[in-house]
């Protein structure tokens, strides 16, 4: 399984080199070792196979919904990955139990806090799942973004490069500053994680949390 992994994701790298111009040197500043939770804003189905190929040799781990799975090509590549699958909508107890192992394991778990795809690239409100998940976990949090994605299908159709741009912030871990935390502070810590992504995105991109200047920090302790 490793050796298909390994040339799944070598094809992945070369494939979308070729279809797209990927910006991704910032990459080079993830960490190569300890859990860590990427949070990554999520806006179709091109860059979850990207970002799993493009940092190996690091085990990457995605949640994923569970209607992935009825795509049997798509669900046979997230299952290679060790994908998670997630009932949105509701607490899925299982799936959080197996998010912290894969943390406790010190892999890297994908988390895109938005829940869904934007599709037009601009952000969404974010979900306080993330924040349960990282307070249980005392994982830090690394922000990545990315853009140009959005108009993939439409360039693909045209037999035009997808510009494909990443930028990495930087890591920080959530702090209740001792208080009872609370389904609203949740959500509150789940909005300042969005703030870090918005901040790294061009304007046009921050949608719901366009006015990020300065970021809220509250709950957020940065090295």
């Amino acid at each position: 399984m490793s050796l298909i992994r390994t040339f799944v994701s070598w094809f992945i790298r070369f494939w979308s080199s070729i279809i797209c111009r990927i910006e991704h040197k910032s990459l080079t500043t993830v960490p190569k070792h300890g859990p860590l939770i990427l949070a990554i804003n999520h806006i179709g189905s091109l860059e979850v196979p990207l970002f799993a190929a493009l940092l190996q040799p690091r085990k990457t781990i995605a949640l994923a919904k569970i209607e992935t799975w009825n795509n049997k090509p798509l669900g046979w590549l997230f299952d290679l990955w060790g994908a998670i699958p997630i009932h949105r909508g509701e607490v899925d107890l299982e799936a959080i139990r197996r998010c912290l192992i894969i943390l406790k394991s010190e892999s890297m778990l994908v988390v895109a806090p938005e829940g869904t795809r934007s599709y037009n690239g601009r952000l969404q409100r974010g979900q306080p799942g993330i924040s349960f998940i990282t307070l249980r976990s005392g994982s830090p949090i690394l922000p990545i973004v990315h853009w140009g994605g959005e108009n993939f299908g439409a360039n693909l159709k045209r037999f035009k490069r997808t510009e494909f741009h990443i930028r990495v912030g930087k890591a920080f871990t959530l702090d209740a500053k001792g208080q009872k935390v609370t389904r609203e502070i949740r959500q509150e810590m789940a909005d300042q994680i969005m703030y870090q992504l918005a901040v790294l995105m061009p304007e046009q991109y921050r949608g719901e949390y366009k006015d990020c200047n300065p970021p809220p920090t509250k709950y957020l302790r940065f090295a």
